[in-house]
């Protein structure tokens, strides 16, 4: 192989160390950990690292602030949120039930006992890093899905169903949208199939 075809170092993807990975999926934990009874605004640096077993320096070796490893320790939650509201897909052609998968209520039930840390994430209405990344993700999901089979409008369907999924469950976890973990489960997945089966074509006269 000529020089100029050899692969050089600046373009070479190294794994992840196995200890970074370690030590920062302990961070990831103590931080869910110390916001289980308290919002992330009451946290401490050094809380979160001692729980975790590191020093501080060893913290800001792997994130800038509590902020940025909130939105790493939740991007669990993002993946279990996209993941629920597929979990019907067993199988290519499968048709959405017209019940919610029982993953839906699971990951609700699961959103609300880290309502503390996820609330100051997730603002009303769907905004704040948890609310993009997970818009993000559910649009990309929805709008690939639509592609694949053909369905009208894939681009304005994907966009209405993460923002209203997101908003939604933004405006639950805050108290705006009353409700347990199977009856917002119940409520939110006509909804969503609804947009899924919009064509956006005006009615006729």
């Amino acid at each position: 192989m000529s020089p100029e075809h050899r692969a050089s170092p600046e373009h070479t993807v190294s794994p992840e160390d196995p200890r970074t990975a370690r030590t920062k999926a302990r961070l990831r934990e103590s931080l869910l950990a110390e916001c289980a009874d308290r919002p992330l605004g009451e946290v401490s640096v050094s809380a979160v690292a001692r729980r975790a077993g590191v020093g501080r320096a060893t913290f800001y070796l792997h994130y800038e602030d509590l902020p940025a490893l909130a939105v790493d320790a939740c991007a669990d939650v993002v993946h279990a949120a996209v993941d629920a509201l597929h979990a019907w897909q067993t199988e290519p052609g499968a048709r959405a039930p017209v019940r919610p998968p029982a993953a839906l209520a699971g990951f609700l039930a699961d959103a609300a006992a880290h309502g503390a840390l996820y609330r100051t994430l997730l603002l009303p209405g769907g905004g704040g890093p948890l609310g993009e990344r997970l818009h993000r993700e559910l649009r990309a999901r929805a709008r690939a899905e639509r592609a694949a089979v053909g369905a009208p409008h894939a681009d304005l369907v994907a966009s209405a169903v993460a923002a209203t999924f997101t908003g939604v469950l933004a405006d639950w976890l805050h108290g705006s949208v009353p409700g347990s973990p199977a009856e917002l489960a119940d409520h939110v997945w006509p909804l969503l199939l609804a947009l899924h089966r919009a064509t956006s074509r005006p009615a006729g006269p």
